[in-house]
């Protein structure tokens, strides 16, 4: 019969990663360190460093730069809404004062 798959948490596998990252050992060390298969750690710190560039950043963080570029969008949308509507006055007041 099979083995049962074991399942980590994400805490579990964001501080695995961050070993990995910040102490600098080898992924085949840090994996038997922790009772893990060492493709399984390589495999997390792959999309760590995809997701985050340097797989540091931990998902609230991602989330929170997502919204914040959203914010962003959606400001430079409206300065350039409220500019042409800016515009179009100015050109009306030139016709009135004619």
């Amino acid at each position: 019969m099979a083995d049962k798959r074991r399942k980590f948490d994400a805490e579990f596998r964001e501080g695995a990663v961050r070993i990995v990252a910040e102490t600098g050992r080898p992924i085949g060390q840090v994996a038997k360190d922790l009772g893990i298969n060492e493709t399984t750690l390589a495999t997390w710190v792959s999309r760590a460093k995809k997701a985050g560039g340097d797989g540091t950043l931990r998902v609230p963080e991602r989330e929170e730069l997502a919204r914040l570029r959203r914010l962003d969008a959606e400001k430079n949308r409206r300065i350039r809404e409220l500019e042409m509507e800016r515009d179009v006055l100015k050109r009306c007041m030139v016709l009135w004062v004619k």
